[in-house]
């Protein structure tokens, strides 16, 4: 493991990436390749773990006060993330060559003292090694990137922008277009942290409240270097010419599959694509998701040129860290029961709980019932006014509220790392299709637990026949085997004692 403490005097070397024949088909890689594939992995993390760092002084950064506290991680059985299968697919002839170090990708020295120093990294992930040269490199080549919740996305797309920054040039250099208001809200103070000692300036472009909403008419032209937001608030500004990008170095599409989805954001993400292809030059796009369903891989390979892929196996994004059961309650009554005799009296010290329900009339049937039985319990869904849903989010991040209701408006990309336990109270399903399940949205779901690989739980309560179909479905799309939990306490602690948490 790299350590902060230490400071190379020349980039690491490492394995090259397993190359492959450009191809357009998504993630199209030959099975008898894998072995060998293998074994290259092998190989490398061999030589890896045999690299030494020297010592070398960094201009304006004391990399040798830069140390972490061990003791004041949070939560002693949180383990460290586990490699995933990645494979990529390259186009071109440009070399790219796996990241040991931060250190090895050439950053300023302000940015990784926001690595070490705010964010308290110690290495990249699996993905951030493997995706940071691709994005980092000259020519700039688009990345459509698929991994795995947890994996350490965010920290790629928001080290790209902000290396790819002039902070002497005052105009809008990085977009990065969020389906939420609070992952656009959450991605901003991602970079923020990192980069705040480099001098670059952001601004959120979300909805406002109404206590601080401004005509567009009257706001100044937008000169901050960085704008994160979300897409009918990015639109409303371009179309008032209050934000151009004629200065645009790279677009980041967060949680791209609903972006680009025809059920989500693709016309509006689409017209700000094409405004901007016709307003700046060469502008790198990165797309990043847990999940790509066949439709969108279609059309994204149509709208994106000269791209490279980074993606994983299907069968490896049910994220093996998080252990899913499943609990049979005979009606509704049971299922407020089960959360509150065995996950919450069993689960109390375990970190915090995020309850998914299909519908605002599930969520506040579910924050009646417990609230009724004396649980302090917060509620969120899409119909909450934007003052409330802010400070909701906010009193959960900061660890005042434990048990958060939320229905699938919380499910893509909010990261709150203390997070161990998921109920799903009611199976996600497909708009009008109640038997068919919407496998994205709960990969999503459960990728609020386990971030970075560490140990998380998730209960399904399935109340009928029809929730047994949809469970069923949802097994055979991901090849994994949900194990029947039943309502004990000895059941419930020895899965909580298998998913590592007891």
């Amino acid at each position: 493991m790299a350590d902060p403490t230490e400071n190379p005097a020349a980039p690491a070397t490492s394995e090259p990436l397993p190359s492959t024949e450009p191809k357009r088909s998504w993630g199209d890689v030959a099975e008898e390749e894998e072995e060998k594939e293998k074994e290259e992995r092998k190989q490398q993390q061999q030589q890896q773990t045999a690299n030494t760092s020297e010592d070398k002084s960094t201009a304006e950064l004391d990399v040798e006060g830069l140390t972490i506290d061990e003791s004041k991680k949070v939560n002693k059985f949180l383990d460290e993330a586990e490699d995933s299968s990645i494979k990529t697919v390259t186009t071109g002839d440009t070399p790219y060559t796996s990241a040991t170090t931060f250190e090895d990708l050439n950053l300023s020295p302000e940015l990784l003292k926001g690595l070490y120093v705010e964010m308290k990294f110690q290495k990249p992930s699996k993905i951030q090694a493997i995706s940071l040269p691709m994005i980092l490199t000259p020519p700039y080549r688009n990345l459509i990137a698929q991994a795995r919740n947890g994996s350490g996305k965010t920290t790629c797309f928001v080290l790209g922008m902000l290396s790819r920054v002039d902070p002497n040039l005052k105009a809008p250099q990085a977009l990065c277009i969020c389906p939420t208001r609070e992952l656009a809200i959450q991605n901003l103070e991602v970079l923020r942290k990192m980069g705040k000692h480099t001098g670059i300036t952001s601004e959120c472009a979300v909805p406002t409240d109404s206590t601080n909403y401004v005509p567009i008419s009257k706001r100044p032209p937008v000169t901050a270097q960085v704008v994160i937001g979300t897409p009918g608030t990015i639109k409303k500004w371009m179309s008032a010419k209050k934000l151009g990008f004629s200065r645009l170095k790279i677009l980041v599409y967060d949680e791209a599959d609903h972006m680009l989805d025809e059920a989500g954001f693709r016309d509006d993400s689409l017209r700000i694509m094409k405004d901007i292809e016709r307003s700046s030059g060469h502008c790198q796009v990165l797309l990043f998701s847990a999940t790509f369903n066949e439709t969108v891989k279609n059309f994204v390979t149509r709208i994106v040129k000269d791209y490279n892929q980074l993606f994983v196996k299907k069968e490896e994004l049910s994220l093996e860290s998080v252990k899913q059961y499943k609990v049979y309650c005979p009606d509704e009554l049971a299922k407020v029961m089960v959360i509150r005799d065995r996950i919450f009296e069993l689960g109390e010290k375990m970190g915090q709980t995020i309850i998914f329900v299909r519908t605002k009339n599930s969520a506040s049937a579910l924050h009646k019932a417990l609230k009724d039985f004396g649980y302090e319990v917060t509620t969120i869904m899409g119909a909450t006014i934007q003052e409330e849903r802010d400070k909701i989010v906010k009193e959960f991040k900061d660890g005042l509220t434990q048990v958060l209701i939320s229905t699938d408006v919380l499910a893509r990309g909010f990261d709150q790392q203390q997070v161990n336990l998921i109920v799903n109270y009611d199976p996600p399903v497909k708009h009008g299709k109640h038997l068919e399940p919407d496998c994205e949205v709960y990969l999503h779901r459960i990728g609020r637990a386990g971030r970075f690989g560490r140990k998380g739980v998730v209960f399904n309560l399935l109340m009928d026949g029809d929730d047994m179909i949809i469970m069923e479905k949802i097994e055979r799309y991901f090849d994994i085997k949900v194990t029947e939990v039943r309502n004990s306490d000895e059941d419930f602690k020895a899965a909580l004692k298998a998913a590592g948490l007891l």
